[in-house]
């Protein structure tokens, strides 16, 4: 199974974070809204690449007979669907300047907390899991 856009998607994520982290360190009310453009870019792109794991990575990993790879990609989607959730809400909530601009330091303080925990999972994935796949497939 060939990963590398998912990979690639990961890459235009964190670079998605690292923009909304610059924007907000500069002002949130005054870069309101680019951040709630930046926002409903990168959920694209996360809403895309949260699709196929679920159709398509998922399920060829669970059925490809590998039993640690099986193992893993189950433990991965269930830890996903919290992240996921929560992200979504975030998103959800911060979309629109408006609201980016009445509540600044809410915004702040969720999008530390999500988008740390988006990031982290991202690099998991890019650390254990893509590489736990490549190796099985140069195996078999």
């Amino acid at each position: 199974m060939n990963i590398d856009k998912f990979k690639h998607q990961h890459i235009d994520i964190l670079s998605a974070i690292a923009e909304l982290r610059k924007l907000a360190q500069t002002g949130i009310v005054d870069h309101a809204a680019d951040i709630a453009r930046r926002i409903v870019a990168m959920s694209g792109i996360i809403k895309l690449h949260l699709a196929v794991e679920d159709r398509v990575l998922y399920p060829a990993l669970e059925a490809s007979g590998n039993i640690s790879l099986s193992a893993m990609s189950q433990r991965y989607r269930g830890e996903m669907e919290g992240i996921a959730g929560s992200y979504l809400a975030f998103a959800g909530r911060w979309n629109t300047p408006r609201e980016l601009a009445l509540h600044p330091e809410s915004f702040r303080a969720e999008a530390n907390q999500v988008l740390r925990v988006l990031y982290e999972r991202m690099k998991k994935e890019d650390h254990e899991f893509y590489p736990a796949i490549e190796s099985a497939e140069a195996l078999a």
